[in-house]
Order: structure tokens, then C-alpha cells, then sequence
């Protein structure tokens, strides 16, 4: 494992590959090794289904929230960040400013929901509550423009998610 990870590590660009490391060896001395050879978690056995569940979503979650990452893939969609444009296996798909930030917002933890007021702070950086229902418009042409695929699913009274 330690021999396999940094070989990764050294000879391809992983960053965006998440490594857990799971074995038997137990020692701080191999823990140690486990993460100096590029492992993002190292997990010793026995441990539970609910820590390894847990070690994955925090190792997922820094790899796509990475600032080095201008890539956000969740499902069959890819939103590049540097060249602000959103893509299907099919097409590219020109979105607003508001409806990109909107959808980087939702892809960037898929099945999170975000309340209006989230996306609105997270798109113009204040809440307005008057503004709150603007939202749902910027939605309805997101849904239009990645059609077919339903994608952002509207939690009735809490909010949007995006589910790729």
C-alpha cells in the first residue's frame, strides 16, 4: 500500500484522487509512513462501516472543494471554474453569472440542501428576503438549460439540491 501510494503520488498528478488507506498495521510508526506516502486518511482494522463512510466523505469533500481544483464533476455534469462554463456529455451550456455560482453552489456538495437564502448569499453574497424568491427563477432556467437530466431537485419548504 505505502509502496503503491507514493508511486501515485510521484508519478502521476493524484491531487484530485483521493487515497485511504486501509490495513491491519496499526503502529504510529505506519500510520505515519501511510500518510507521508500521499495517503489522505489511513484507517486501521477492525474499524466500523460508519467511520470508513465518514473518512470518505471528508476526503471527498476536501478533493472537489479544493481551491486547486477548478473542477467540479458530480454526475454526468462538469463545471469548470477557470473558463466559467458548465458541461454535458453533449454540449456546453452557457449560463448567467447568477445561474453558474447557483450551480457551482449545489454541485459542490451533491444531495446538500440549500435553503434560498444560502444560495442567495452564496450567489450576491447578502440575503435579502425580498430577493429570496428570485431564486426559484434562476432555478427554473437551470433546470430548462440542463434538461433532460432532472438535476436539482426542489425540497418543498426547505430548499434546492443537486442530485447528479
Amino acid at each position: 500500500g505505502f509502496e503503491v501510494t507514493q508511486k501515485l503520488k510521484n508519478d502521476f498528478d493524484t491531487s484530485h484522487i483521493p487515497i485511504i488507506l486501509l490495513t491491519a498495521m496499526s503502529s504510529a510508526e505506519n500510520h505515519l509512513k501511510g500518510v507521508e506516502s500521499g495517503a489522505d486518511a489511513y484507517i486501521t482494522k477492525p474499524f466500523s462501516p460508519r467511520e470508513l463512510v465518514a473518512r470518505i466523505r471528508v476526503v471527498l469533500r476536501r478533493v472537489v472543494n479544493s481551491p486547486d481544483n477548478d473542477t467540479i464533476r458530480a454526475g454526468n455534469v462538469e463545471l469548470d471554474r477557470a473558463h466559467y462554463e458548465v458541461h454535458l456529455p453533449d454540449k456546453t451550456v452557457p449560463l448567467t453569472s447568477t445561474e453558474f455560482e447557483i450551480l457551482a453552489t449545489l454541485m459542490s456538495q451533491p444531495g446538500r440542501i440549500f435553503s434560498r437564502a444560502q444560495l442567495l448569499t452564496a450567489t450576491h453574497g447578502v440575503t435579502f428576503e425580498s430577493l429570496e424568491r428570485a431564486i426559484d427563477s434562476h432555478v427554473r432556467n437551470l433546470r430548462r438549460k440542463l434538461e433532460p437530466a432532472e438535476l436539482i431537485i426542489t425540497v418543498h419548504g426547505v430548499g434546492y439540491k443537486f442530485e447528479g
